[in-house]
């Protein structure tokens, strides 16, 4: 077996490779930018060496560093983890003439399958269902819109080269054929280096589902069931389980061996992962193979017991699979929801920053958290703005829901913006619950985006009844105090008032505490309340009349901030004068940015469509910013003069950054 290796990757997935490898005995090195040079996988691996510069095209994506890396500290293997050189036919070639091994399938099976036009070739030749479509290269934007009309709208355009949803566009006409073809091709030359964009038909209401294989060099090849990946926003994958509530026995090995028709086709070793469009009918079309290890598997890992980074160590030295097709068993649920830095209230735009407070929940044997971060790290702007997979375990998947649930609950991020209020809206949901998703659940079910109303609405006195408990315990640690002025102590009342939010809707409180216990009085309801939150704790866990629930607590000025299944509300709780005089003050309007365009998120300003004087109209481009490899195009709402332009071309903008400042044109 291999002494060591190293991990050519950064973040969760390069922590995850180094807990298997550390299991086998494994040591392990890491590679590092100048972003990343405290960054955890760095801290955990038994070396580490500095590649460049922040930006990933110097440093995680130069084959010549990884390799001098490998001599330097004599790793004989590279695992590539996911992204960046991870399916690059180069990188591994490279590998190969150094006489060091790569942790994954044969460069002719990398070439074959990562070339999107080519493998769905290779797919039909071998028996695999493929959706329909234009395989060529499409020269522009003339001949993409004439191939759209032949195949029929809708359309998927995508990068050859493509993946995570890079390079990838829907068209529903010419016109969105026209934008979707530019942006796609200039996502997939910025991120891949590989501008071929093909065009097939859009299946609707279709769920995306795929096969896990593993092959060794041996001639055995195995699929370990399948994972449901409907759930998606701007084709990323939000939420993934395993196995499909959708799929049936007879169905699920159809897929598998195709699946694994496919890898015998191209002579693939290691894990991979066969990907499949399923209609309504249970008719299943091919998409594409990953030659890598999947963002997503855990959830494969969870209910057949295997380690598939094991696998890949084991089968990349040369050993043999011991396990056969009739030993795969899927046992229980498993659910993963993707943890990203983004504010999913302001259209789910990236949020970088530092992370100020960070504690995940206690991983148990129904709650796994793969993670690449740590309290005072930072999210860059330079990489993928995953936090952490959080991934829950049960006998069903009604169960393996239910620990997702209380596992973002007990999730507490400070200092970035999050997307677990919109997860934990998504486990809430009831179609959801149902099984009932397909690839257009997020964009059915929050046409508008996503808002505070689509949150739960769970009885507010919940979490009214927490708030009263710890401002009384606070109360009575602050009259405790020792050292106070005689008939000066801090009083602890019984009789409060809760105000929610900025309505100043007031509740009024009775609190008795006895032997620990408490009874809260909200008007005419009382509710107990038992618990062993200690001043300080950012996570109150108790139960209310007997049902456990966890809140994050922050405080909040002379209020509470707290938190729970998504939902979020500030509390005050005052004495009843006071908040009786709260309700007299003046309410502070915030000032008018109506004539400027800020930017919604951190990012490179990549291009300023407009000049200084022009008249625009609603819907025209202004600018094109990037964040996270990804191009936003922001146009403009309502017709216009171009007054001022306060950011340049090649700008680094920070949230609510001026960008341009209008005239409106009242012509």
């Amino acid at each position: 077996m291999f002494t060591k290796i190293l991990i050519a990757n950064r973040g969760e997935i390069a922590c995850r490779v180094i807990k298997s490898a550390r299991k086998m005995g494994i040591a392990t090195v890491a590679v590092y930018s100048d972003a990343d040079k405290n960054a955890l996988h760095v801290q955990m691996a038994d070396e580490a060496v500095h590649i460049g510069a922040a930006p990933s095209n110097q440093s995680y994506l130069l084959i010549d560093k990884i390799i001098d890396a490998c001599k330097q500290t004599g790793a004989q293997a590279v695992h590539p983890g996911y992204g960046f050189l991870s399916e690059n036919q180069n990188f591994a070639k490279a590998l190969a003439e150094a006489e060091i091994e790569f942790i994954g399938p044969p460069t002719g099976a990398i070439g074959a399958m990562g070339d999107k036009i080519t493998s769905k070739k290779i797919a039909a030749d071998a028996g695999v269902s493929t959706v329909p479509g234009y395989m060529g290269v499409i020269k522009d934007t003339d001949e993409a819109v004439k191939i759209a009309n032949e195949v029929g709208y809708p359309v998927m355009l995508k990068a050859s080269a493509g993946g995570g949803g890079k390079g990838m566009r829907i068209a529903h006409n010419d016109a969105e054929c026209r934008e979707g073809f530019e942006r796609a091709t200039s996502e997939a030359a910025s991120s891949f280096g590989d501008d071929r964009v093909f065009i097939e038909k859009f299946v609707e209401q279709p769920r995306h589902i795929e096969i896990q294989v593993l092959a060794d060099k041996h001639g055995n090849a195995i699929y370990l069931g399948e994972r449901e990946c409907s759930i998606q926003r701007r084709h990323q994958k939000v939420v993934e389980e395993a196995p499909s509530p959708f799929i049936d026995p007879e169905t699920r090995k159809a897929m598998g061996e195709q699946a694994v028709a496919l890898a015998r086709a191209v002579d693939y070793c290691s894990a991979g992962t066969v990907e499949f469009i399923v209609d309504k009918d249970k008719n299943f079309y091919f998409l594409e193979m990953n030659t890598r290890l999947q963002v997503e598997h855990p959830v494969t890992e969870l209910v057949t017991k295997q380690d598939l980074v094991e696998w890949m160590i084991r089968i990349a030295f040369g050993e043999e699979l011991t396990l056969r097709q009739d030993d795969v068993t899927l046992t229980g649920w498993a659910m993963e929801t993707r943890i990203y830095a983004e504010d999913p209230f302001r259209e789910f735009l990236p949020s970088t920053g530092r992370l100020v407070h960070y504690q995940p929940p206690v991983e148990t044997d129904n709650v796994r958290v793969d993670t690449g971060v740590f309290e005072g790290g930072e999210i860059s702007m330079f990489y993928d703005p995953m936090v952490a997979k959080l991934v829950s375990y049960g006998a069903d998947r009604a169960e393996a829901i239910h620990h997702m649930r209380s596992a973002l609950d007990a999730y507490f991020i400070r200092g970035i913006s999050h997307n677990i209020p919109f997860l934990a809206a998504v486990m809430a949901n009831k179609r959801f619950q149902d099984g009932n998703i397909t690839t257009n659940f997020i964009a059915e079910e929050y046409p508008n985006g996503f808002s505070a109303d689509d949150l739960p609405n769970d009885d507010p006195q919940t979490l009214i009844t927490v708030v009263a408990y710890i401002n009384q315990r606070m109360a009575e640690r602050n009259g405790g105090i020792t050292g106070q002025f005689r008939d000066n102590a801090a009083p602890v009342h019984e009789s409060w008032v809760a105000v929610t939010g900025d309505d100043h809707t007031p509740f009024d409180i009775e609190i008795d505490g006895v032997n620990g216990d408490y009874i809260v009085a909200i008007g005419d309801r009382s509710f107990g309340v038992v618990s062993d939150w200690k001043i300080g704790d950012s996570l109150f866990f108790g139960e209310i009349d007997g049902v456990p629930l966890c809140v994050q607590v922050d405080v909040d000025g002379t209020g509470y901030r707290l938190a729970t299944n998504g939902v979020q509300k500030t509390i005050k709780v005052l004495r009843p004068r006071i908040a009786e005089l709260q309700k007299l003050m003046p309410f502070k309007a915030p000032p008018d940015m109506s004539n400027f365009l800020l930017s919604p998120m951190p990012g490179l300003l990549v291009k300023v469509s407009v000049e200084e004087g022009q008249t625009v109209q609603p819907g025209q481009e202004l600018c094109i910013l990037e964040a996270m490899k990804m191009e936003n195009v922001l146009k403009a709402e309502s017709k216009g003069v171009i007054k001022t332009i306060h950011a340049e071309q090649g700008a680094n903008l920070s949230v609510d950054a001026i960008i341009i400042e209008f005239e409106k044109d009242d012509a």
